[in-house]
């Protein structure tokens, strides 16, 4: 009787965790829609005015418009925490179409249904704040990992756009125009950004504030070395496409260095790897021959203080020993 009443409380406690997940992830499609409707009504307004007016008088009016405006609850967040202003920027450089709000709900409706699970399963209120962390923390892990691998592809074709513009100056073509042509010929998100970057100066932003403002998307030290190479020849003339070339050679061998020292330290991931699973592995088998003998560790006070300090514990050292191994270049 008693298994089959804990049974029932886990298919209900699984029930309410999915409909709350659901109306999280539902709730906030719906205030994204509202926002994106609101802001293209916004644009149709900006168009209407800008018919009877100039439009080099409201260009900037109208790049405002089309970018849209923070919710108001979201400014008054973010002139409390000014670390959250950086959100958007990493939103942006995921790649994602999210708005700084609508991640911040995602992020609480997570903790919310995570938190709420656990304080239902298992009617303690550290473990329910120690699952809303958890939650809140999963879709910070998932959009840090876009941006990750976002950034590692930018990088992995810097140089093969490096070159591109300086064949481009070599033929003969303004650096504007070699912009233009690496945005043409290659991939995503090399195209994405020095498209932007041309769009920008051609729309009469200054080509300095335009090469700059692609170092501040880009956090990439390859990225700031490019566009001081540019400036500065800007500034004193040079050969710009001989430091080009150079810059290409630099970044390709920097890759070989990475990539013979992911060889060395493989030995070291895979430690990390194996030392991570192993507890879950063995606690697995171990119920599995006896449930009764494992069911101590959430059934009693000390059983759960020390599962969850073991899990903390885990988690600490298997990012302890990926810090040990992730070398910079």
């Amino acid at each position: 009787m008693v298994e089959l009443l804990r049974g029932n409380a886990m298919v209900v406690a699984f029930l309410v965790f999915l409909a709350v997940a659901i109306g999280a992830v539902g709730l906030t499609l719906l205030i994204e829609w509202a926002g994106e409707r609101r802001r293209r009504v916004a644009v149709l307004g900006e168009l209407k005015r800008l018919t009877d007016r100039p439009l080099a008088d409201n260009f900037s009016a109208l790049t405002r418009g089309m970018n849209g405006e923070a919710p108001r609850w979201m400014r008054s967040l973010e002139a409390r925490f000014p670390r959250l202003s950086d959100l958007s920027l990493m939103l942006y450089q995921a790649g994602v179409k999210e708005t700084p709000a609508s991640f911040i709900l995602t992020m609480a409706g997570f903790a919310a249904a995570f938190g709420f699970i656990g304080m239902l399963v298992t009617r303690s209120l550290f473990v329910g704040i120690i699952l809303a962390a958890t939650g809140a923390f999963i879709p910070y892990m998932r959009i840090a990992r876009k941006r990750a691998k976002r950034m590692g592809a930018f990088e992995e074709g810097l140089p093969e756009a490096i070159d591109l513009l300086a064949r481009a100056i070599r033929a003969g073509h303004p650096l504007s125009s070699g912009l233009k042509m690496v945005a043409d010929e290659l991939a995503d998100p090399i195209s994405t950004e020095f498209r932007r970057t041309f769009e920008e100066q051609r729309f009469g932003v200054a080509f300095d504030d335009a090469v700059l403002s692609m170092a501040d998307r880009v956090a990439i030290v390859d990225v700031r070395i490019l566009v001081t190479a540019i400036l500065i020849q800007r500034e004193v003339g040079g050969n710009l496409a001989e430091v080009l070339d150079n810059l290409a050679s630099v970044i390709r061998a920097r890759f070989s260095i990475r990539r013979q020292l992911r060889t060395y330290t493989a030995q070291g991931r895979m430690t990390g790897y194996i030392l991570a699973a192993l507890p879950i592995v063995l606690a697995s088998i171990i119920y599995m021959l006896n449930p009764g003998y494992m069911s101590l560790l959430w059934t009693h006070p000390m059983g759960r203080f020390m599962l969850f300090s073991a899990i903390i514990m885990q988690f600490m050292g298997y990012l302890w020993i990926r810090k040990i191994v992730n070398i910079d270049i």
